[in-house]
């Protein structure tokens, strides 16, 4: 019963929202399909002199314009003729080349001396095609010109609202302590008076329009919905959403982070919806003026600001769920701060209300000034009250014994700077720079919403990837055992994702920093920018387009996974079937990695939109690096080449290199690796196999040769020696036949007969644990046999016994 408590209020609000939206879905998809209807054929005879006129009266008009505002709706415009001129030139290249395809076909005209004709009839065709190509080559350059002149233009007007920002900040227009600030109030203004009761007019006249009899019942439906949205609707689809995070939602971080979140959307859908329907209660004639629905209009917008400053306050602090609570913040100190998102968010809501009015309406420079000021005195006010409103609770508690919160030094930061910030909006105003106070103000409170936003997102986004790849949860559970994959993957992949989230998180923050600014910029306009800064806009200049990189990001990780598939297939499944030797396997299948790495990596920077005609920078950049420090790396790579492709030495070989010797068992791009007896490995650089003297034991499957020589007396007898060698190499299994096994008289020295016995085995490898063997046999056969060695002779000095005792008496 309680879930359906819930649920009922929550379907009576979304179905309340829906009535506007379908209603006006169908007006804009009516007024869509009228457009397309009456779309016209692209034509560069008539688009490019329309495109012209645009440009010169968006010239006209910058050239006499000082309103910011205008001056950004004028940059807009320029921003979007240069995007439809591109546009205009990339559809006439392929007309372009299909006349050069024509043109080719037919061929150059002959020559006067070439004795060639042809038919008039292929005269006049060629004439008529080159006339017509030089004509598309005219307007392709014309629309060039077009994007180039309004891009050039676009920075005009970035640099004209820059100067005009200046003079404005610099302005000193009284202090607000001066009579002159105050005048509005106290002084009449004939002019003011006259434009706002005529605007006040307007205003009765649309009440009275919503108030007819035709209309008087859906003005009191809608009243009805806006109270029934900003009462019932907030709290029960609050509670409704505190239910699922505490019964739905998994435990861990994500319960506290969503409840967050859902407070913040729902208090902003509240005020959002409650504004619209309450504009569609008064101003949904037809008969109502431009003024109002423009007003109206701004207001509907302020709503956003103000409902988000509203909720991210109330989410923020949570002084209805003190444990719930995500940022670390006493419970006294939240009760002290409790009135302050409320209060900002009507001030704003007023004063920027009154700015409107006095835009709307086209009120005098002292008047706006004053509301400027005003609206700026108290934003700085309430700023500079929250910042000391929470150090004194600090300090009372300090006082009472109890520890207030940890604050980390970021949030000691930001309450300097927001103190800072209040303190000098308070002095620009006293010393008269009201468009600079009113600026900071206003900069505070939009810098205020995107850092909240942004902090409750992030945390969103963390604790639900967290929570997503996380082995405790249902997700991460059928993840794992679908995809066989190992807790640490999964671990792996919830910080990728949260870490995409947060940088997609910032670059938006950024982009809202440099691009928006408080009370013109909706979320709406700012996702369409960001879509707009994904396809490039206002990066033609630098030529990046942002959904290319990531395209091209795309295309990296999908061709190395294909590169690395195919060089497994080809490692494990087709090139041991072949009559190849392993090494040559290796070797192949290193050289294809390389040529496919390179392959890749152009095919890369061909979809980021990186021109090869335009690589002469990359090449120059390389070649300077290449001189000072990347000569070695530069070397080894090359060498490693000549090595795959030349094969001197190849995976497998027993090598000998400046004293080491080894099997090779790994050629790398920049080195090769040596495995020696001990099992150990030594990293060789592959320059030195090029330029050093180098000994390939197995190089053309070259046998082993086992010699052994050995010394014996003189007393021996030397045929029956011989015998007894060759009888012991015969038998041994790994000498082979062919070449037959020789005993050599090598020497015949004062120590006795050296016999020299030689034998070959079927490769260098065995040469060590082959001698050994023929070692044992052979001295095992000599013993039994009665052969010895020889030893080596001796020198025994000895002394007389009576020289002896001569040198042992003593001297008299």
């Amino acid at each position: 019963m309680y879930r359906l408590r819930l649920f009922f209020p929550l379907l009576l609000l979304l179905t309340a929202a829906l009535f506007p939206a379908v209603s006006q879905a169908d007006d804009a998809a009516t007024d869509a399909a009228q457009q397309t209807d009456a779309a016209p054929k692209v034509n560069a005879a008539v688009e490019l002199p329309k495109m012209q006129k645009v440009l010169d009266k968006i010239k006209g008009q910058v050239s006499g314009q000082t309103n910011e505002n205008q001056l950004t709706q004028l940059n807009e415009m320029a921003l979007e003729l240069s995007g439809n001129a591109d546009t205009l030139a990339q559809a006439l290249q392929p007309q372009r080349q299909q006349l050069d395809a024509q043109l080719a076909v037919l061929g150059p005209a002959p020559k006067a001396d070439s004795g060639v004709k042809e038919t008039p009839e292929v005269t006049r065709k060629r004439s008529s095609l080159e006339a017509q190509k030089g004509k598309l080559d005219d307007q392709i350059k014309q629309a060039d010109g077009i994007k180039n002149s309004a891009l050039m233009l676009s920075s005009q007007i970035t640099n004209l609202r820059r100067d005009l920002m200046k003079t404005q900040l610099a302005l000193n227009s009284g202090s607000i302590l001066g009579p002159r600030f105050w005048a509005p109030l106290f002084v009449k203004q004939d002019l003011d008076n006259e434009k706002i009761d005529d605007f006040l007019q307007d205003l009765k006249d649309t009440a009275a329009l919503s108030w007819e009899p035709g209309y008087r019942f859906g003005t009191i439906a809608w009243l009805l919905a806006a109270m029934l949205v900003m009462t019932l609707g907030r709290r029960y689809s609050e509670e409704f959403l505190a239910w699922i995070s505490i019964h739905k939602m998994p435990e861990g971080r994500l319960r506290r982070s969503f409840l967050a979140a859902a407070i913040a959307l729902t208090t902003l859908a509240a005020v959002v919806l409650t504004f619209n329907f309450t504009a569609l209660a008064f101003a949904r004639r037809d008969e109502v003026s431009g003024d109002v629905q423009d007003f109206v209009v701004s207001l509907v917008k302020l709503s956003v600001f103000c409902g988000l400053i509203a909720g991210l306050g109330r989410a923020f602090l949570s002084t209805r769920r003190p444990s719930w609570r995500l940022p670390a913040i006493s419970n006294e100190v939240a009760l002290a701060l409790k009135p302050f998102p409320p209060i900002t968010a009507a001030l704003v809501f007023i004063f920027q209300t009154v700015e409107n009015f006095n835009y709307t309406v086209g009120t005098s420079l002292n008047t706006t000034i004053f509301a400027n000021g005003l609206t700026a005195l108290l934003i700085g006010s309430t700023a500079l009250a929250i910042s000391m409103r929470t150090n004194r609770v600090r300090r009372r508690m300090v006082q009472e014994g109890s520890a207030p919160e940890v604050r980390s030094t970021l949030v000691g930061l930001i309450q300097m700077a927001l103190t800072l910030t209040a303190v000098a909006i308070l002095l620009s105003l006293i010393i008269g720079y009201v468009t600079l106070a009113r600026f900071l103000s206003y900069e505070v409170v939009w810098c205020g919403i995107l850092f909240g936003s942004f902090y409750f997102l992030s945390h969103l986004v963390n604790d639900g990837c967290e929570s997503l790849f996380s082995v405790n949860s249902l997700t991460g559970r059928r993840l794992q055992t679908s995809l066989n994959i190992d807790e640490r993957h999964l671990q792996q992949a919830a910080t990728l994702l949260a870490a995409l989230g947060k940088t997609l998180l910032i670059g938006f923050v950024a982009l809202a920093l440099l691009n928006g600014t408080f009370a013109s910029s909706t979320p709406i306009e700012l996702l369409q920018k960001a879509i707009e800064f994904w396809g490039g806009k206002g990066l033609e200049s630098l030529n990046i387009v942002p959904a290319h990189m990531v395209n091209a990001i795309i295309c990296l990780v999908v061709g190395i996974y294909v590169l690395r598939a195919v060089r497994r297939w080809l490692d494990n499944d087709f090139l041991p079937k072949t009559t190849m030797d392993a090494g040559m396997r290796v070797s192949l299948v290193t050289l294809f990695s390389n040529i496919g790495y390179v392959l890749v990596i152009l095919l890369t920077l061909s979809i980021m939109g990186l021109q090869w005609n335009k690589l002469a920078w990359i090449v120059s950049a390389l070649s300077v690096g290449i001189g000072f420090g990347l000569q070695e790396i530069v070397k080894n790579f090359i060498s490693g080449l000549i090595l795959l492709t030349e094969r001197p030495v190849k995976v497998g070989d027993l090598v000998t290199i400046s004293g080491i010797e080894g099997d090779i068992r790994r050629i790398n791009v920049r080195a090769t690796e040596i495995q020696l007896g001990d099992k150990s490995t030594v990293i060789v650089p592959n320059s030195q196999f090029i330029s050093q003297n180098v000994r390939n034991a197995t190089m053309g499957n070259a046998q082993g040769v086992v010699t052994i020589t050995l010394t014996f007396p003189l007393n021996i007898d030397p045929v029956r020696v011989r015998e007894l060698l060759l009888e012991v190499y015969n038998e041994n299994e790994r000498i082979l036949d062919t070449p037959e096994p020789s005993v050599s008289f090598k020497d015949l020295t004062s120590q006795g007969i050296v016999l020299s016995v030689t034998g070959n085995v079927a490769s260098q490898r065995q040469i060590s644990g082959a001698k050994s063997d023929l070692l044992f046999d052979i001295l095992t056969r000599l013993r039994k046999e009665g052969i010895v060695l020889s030893t080596p002779q001796t020198m025994i000095i000895e002394r007389r016994q009576q020289m002896a005792e001569q040198a042992a008496d003593p001297l008299p």
